[in-house]
């Protein structure tokens, strides 16, 4: 097959090799013929050949491709065994490298309207930029000739062998569509002395060759005489047209004909020449005995069978006056190698074939193909290498999607989950952060999550203090007043020893709340919570203990009452180190079974690495909180039942708001517990502590201090036990 010419050469190749299977027949080396098919040596035994085979040019084509790396291409393939083969070929290289198909349309070997109509409209609405056309000239001129009067443009074509050269598609129609086409060329070759053998041509001394003499009228627009013309005869022609003398020099000539640096078909054939003379000198200088064939013999060369000249075509091996090293593999087929052009538009409106590049199949990997990128000049719509995508690449922090039903190559870009990164172009996959990482806010990378907890060093942290010392600086100063003014009836009136224990413990629940804050680790994990429940056990205790004295007190003024051996320190003492040393108790339990210990929590917050307590056993924890509300609603119950004794000794109007308080507090701590996490949730607790402790602090002590402090002539017995006189009348 020509490489232009489909099967019009190979066919007659292939019979003659048909004919090879049956018998040996003649030989043959082919320097146009580049169908794939011919590389079968089952079929085709005989057949070798000095031109690529388009598998190689299919390779080649596919790393152009992906050295520009689209990935979103058309395929145009003639419908002759040269364009199907070809194209099939480079389809199965293009998908293993990850190009999507976007189109593959049959160019007919005959021309149909519908059928052109149809290529146009689909060049025409599919996006893909880069189109490659395996085909021959003649059969893609219609199509392509269509496609220009459609004005359409912005489409790289990438031509092969077969159509790549061809001087139809120099005419002015083709020049905007075809500017920048990218095109596979066999190499070409300089063949010595070929040009002055040209130029020594001349129809006298070649008089057997009728050709060189039409060559001659043509260049020259002369014509020959015939030699056995008469005088006359030549003088009448000589007036009509203009005779060759045989005087004209070639030389003189500024035509194509003459150009020798282009000489690809030609360079092949001249390769050809050389191979069989390589075979034809080694099979004579083959020494009897030391021959290839039967007992050492060599091949007659006055008399030798064509399968013996095929066995020294197939072993030879020489380098060319390129320097190319020429033989044939395996195969039949020559090293492979292809110039890589780039149709530029030259000044003279017509294309230029600039050499851009290289693919040699045999050299390694990665460096098969050489391209010169600054050289190639792009199609008008592009001042650079166009991309070619079905769908724009998905930076980092994204993967691809791909889309039902579509290829592979058409996608969409989906976000990574908040915990999950992608760190390079067109990931299929998000991956997960090591444990101590998270992804940063574009989710492109991993950095180290932040250390979070309750630390003395930021503001909530500074504040909660502040305030945890202040309070506790309160109730210690009561304390100091209390003890002071002992002797008073406000002080002495609900149990002054009591009184002191509670501000005690209240000092203590203030200041319990900066154990919360900090870097936590195991002795304070397993001091914040027991101490925090056994402070408040007491306060409760003490406030019960206040409480059911009142009552007591109440009910032993009565003559005929059996309470009288209650009054006095030792059932108030007795209740408050019970109840305590029951949640004492319960804190032990705890710190035996399953104690609170520091832990690292990486999940709960994005990006942190949560510092935080963990509670060990949440039932101890959940029994601790619950006996202080079982205690605070006793307290309550008995304070609302003993709020309108007389008033000198009631502090239970006072106590009963302040259980109040303290029941809220502790029901809001419950959710809002539950619903925060890190050091929020200590933040929570510190609150509740705080706003607990304000609670009794302000509601049992803040009224008597106003007496002792601010109104000193309502600290007297007198106004005391008038004003309960005066309640108790009211009562009754």
């Amino acid at each position: 097959m020509g490489r232009r010419g489909a099967w019009s050469g190979s066919k007659q190749e292939v019979r003659c090799n048909k004919e090879n299977q049956k018998s040996v027949g003649d030989d043959k080396i082919s320097y146009a013929s580049t169908v794939a098919t011919l590389s079968d040596k089952n079929r085709f035994p005989s057949f070798l050949r000095t031109t690529p085979s388009d598998e190689l040019q299919s390779l080649g084509i596919a790393r152009l491709i992906t050295f520009f790396s689209w990935t979103w291409v058309g395929i145009l393939a003639e419908d002759s065994e040269y364009g199907q083969i070809g194209s099939q070929m480079l389809k199965e290289e293009l998908v293993k490298s990850g190009v999507c198909i976007a189109f593959y349309e049959i160019i007919p070997l005959f021309y149909s309207q519908e059928k052109t109509r149809r290529i146009v409209e689909v060049v025409k609405k599919m996006t893909a930029r880069v189109i490659v056309i395996f085909s021959t000239g003649n059969n893609l001129y219609p199509v392509m000739l269509a496609i220009a009067k459609n004005n359409i443009s912005g489409k790289i074509w990438i031509a092969t062998d077969g159509w790549a050269f061809n001087p139809k598609f120099n005419e002015k129609d083709f020049l905007k569509t075809l500017k920048g086409t990218i095109a596979f060329f066999v190499p070409t070759g300089n063949i010595p002395s070929f040009k002055e053998y040209l130029y020594d041509l001349h129809p006298l001394r070649t008089a057997e060759d009728i050709f060189v003499g039409l060559f001659w009228e043509e260049v020259f627009g002369c014509r020959w005489a015939d030699p056995n013309m008469d005088q006359v005869t030549l003088e009448e022609l000589s007036r009509k047209v203009k005779l060759c003398t045989g005087k004209e020099d070639l030389r003189t000539l500024t035509i194509r004909f003459f150009d020798t640096t282009n000489l690809r078909s030609v360079y092949n054939a001249y390769n050809a020449v050389y191979m069989v003379a390589h075979a034809l000198h080694a099979m004579y200088t083959c020494e009897p005995g030391k021959g290839p064939f039967f007992n050492g013999t060599c091949g007659d060369i006055k008399h030798f069978e064509p399968w013996q000249l095929l066995h020294y075509i197939k072993k030879a091996r020489f380098q060319n006056t390129m320097g190319r090293e020429i033989f044939f593999d395996r195969n039949g087929n020559p090293p492979a190698s292809y110039d890589i052009m780039n149709w530029h538009l030259s000044s003279s409106g017509s294309f230029d074939y600039i050499k851009i590049g290289l693919y040699d199949s045999g050299a390694a990997s990665g460096q098969d193909i050489k391209i010169n990128t600054s050289a190639i000049m792009w199609t008008e719509d592009y001042t650079q290498a166009p991309t070619s995508t079905c769908s724009e690449s998905c930076g980092p922090g994204f993967r691809k999607a791909i889309l039902e039903g579509q290829p592979a190559c058409c996608f969409d870009c989906v976000p990574c989950s908040e915990d999950e990164f992608s760190n390079k172009t067109d990931a299929t996959e998000c991956m997960k952060c090591p444990s101590d990482q998270w992804p940063t806010k574009r989710q492109d990378e991993c950095r180290k999550k932040t250390i979070d907890f309750l630390s003395y060093q930021e503001p909530l942290g500074m504040v909660l203090a502040a305030i945890s010392m202040l309070g506790a600086l309160i109730p210690a100063t009561i304390l100091v007043v209390f003890i002071k003014n002992r002797h008073t009836p406000v002080v002495k009136a609900n149990n002054r020893e009591l009184s002191y224990l509670l501000l005690l413990a209240l000092i203590l629940c203030f200041g319990c709340s900066l154990v919360f804050i900090g870097h936590p680790i195991t002795l304070t994990c397993m001091v914040r919570q027991m101490a925090f429940g056994i402070v408040f056990a007491i306060c409760i205790s003490c406030l019960l203990a206040k409480t059911i004295m009142v009552v007591i007190a109440f009910k032993a003024t009565k003559p005929t009452s059996n309470l009288r051996s209650w009054v006095g320190p030792r059932l108030p003492n007795t209740l408050v180190l019970s109840c305590s040393l029951i949640q004492v108790l319960i804190c032990v339990t705890w710190l035996i079974v399953a104690p609170p210990f520091p832990q690292i929590n990486m999940k709960s917050q994005m990006g942190k690495i949560i510092i935080e307590c963990n509670e060990g056993s949440l039932t101890a924890f959940w029994c601790m909180l619950g006996y202080m509300g079982v205690l605070a609603t006793i307290s309550f119950i008995v304070a609302f039942l003993a709020r309108k004794l007389p008033d000198s000794f009631n502090e239970a109007k006072f106590i009963t708001f302040s259980m109040l308080i303290f029941i809220a507090v502790w029901l809001s701590f419950i959710p809002a517990y539950l619903s925060t996490s890190g050091k929020y949730t200590v933040a929570v607790e510190i609150f509740a502590i705080l706003s607990s402790s304000a609670g009794l602090l302000g509601c049992i002590f803040f009224p008597k201090c106003y007496i002792i402090l601010i109104r000193p002539d309502m600290n007297t017995k007198e106004y005391l036990m008038g004003k309960a006189t005066g309640s108790l009348k009211k009562t009754k």
